[in-house]
């Protein structure tokens, strides 16, 4: 569904889902910030692992890290620890 799809949704859960995704996205943020681990999230179907380092430097959101974050930068792809 897109953002317009939701907010026009006539169930009342369903129109606040994205700002329930936002928010627990944030704390998802904070979280690795204050842990200083990484978050991992899928960008074109493939997992990135954005380092805590690269969400200080990159700004206020993942989404600002994503944008910022070159396309074919192995390094930051998440791997398996095994």
């Amino acid at each position: 569904m897109t953002q317009q799809d939701l907010s026009k949704a006539r169930n009342p859960d369903l129109r606040a889902s994205l700002a329930a995704m936002r928010r627990a996205a944030e704390l998802a943020r904070q979280t690795a910030l204050q842990t200083n681990t990484a978050l991992v999230v899928v960008k074109d179907g493939k997992l990135l692992r954005i380092s805590a380092a690269r969400l200080r430097r990159q700004g206020k959101s993942p989404a600002d890290a994503l944008a910022a974050m070159p396309a074919d930068q192995d390094k930051d792809r998440a791997r398996d620890p095994r």
